[in-house]
């Protein structure tokens, strides 16, 4: 029953549209690396709940793509988040006006509904371990409701990280 919630909200959620931008070491062969593992000290900003989830969701992608989870890694996977809050841009509008002849006047105003939105700035870097370098990484930005249950955050970072990951390796 928690798979097709999962989709469903996936669905939803994707609607939204994250968007995702990559940048990386044009010089670096990518197709050497398939082994990883998070680095040592990640230092998100999220609450460990989400870190959680980012590292379960992470994992499951990396070995659906045939990368291996080592002790002696090939290449080191960092994230972290920045997180704001904002209305929602959702309105109700209400508004009234008359006019006669040439001449119109009217007012207008929005009520917001939906709650706050929790805008997210996530990126993910890949480091090169035996040279402790930047290879790759990747921001991606989306939102959520500030309020969101757990298979919602859920249903949100596996929908970022998989956009994330498309992105891995570059296309020359």
């Amino acid at each position: 029953m928690k798979f097709p919630i999962l989709i469903l909200l996936s669905i939803l959620l994707a609607s939204c549209g994250a968007s995702v931008a990559v940048d990386y070491d044009n010089q670096v062969d990518f197709s050497k690396y398939n082994s990883y593992n998070f680095f040592p000290t990640i230092d998100s900003g999220l609450n460990a709940l989400d870190d959680g989830r980012i590292i379960q969701i992470t994992d499951s992608l990396l070995q659906q793509r045939g990368f291996v989870k080592s002790e002696t890694p090939q290449l080191y996977i960092n994230f972290y988040a920045r997180e704001s809050i904002s209305s929602s841009r959702n309105t109700i509008g209400i508004g009234i006006g008359s006019g006669g002849g040439n001449v119109g006047v009217g007012v207008s105003g929005g009520i917001p509904i939906g709650g706050n939105v929790l805008n997210q700035r996530l990126t993910m870097d890949f480091i090169d371990v035996e040279k402790d370098d930047l290879v790759w990484q990747a921001v991606a930005e989306g939102e959520m409701k500030e309020r969101a249950t757990p298979q919602q955050k859920e249903a949100y970072y596996a929908l970022i990280i998989q956009k994330i990951l498309n992105k891995y390796p570059p296309k020359k």
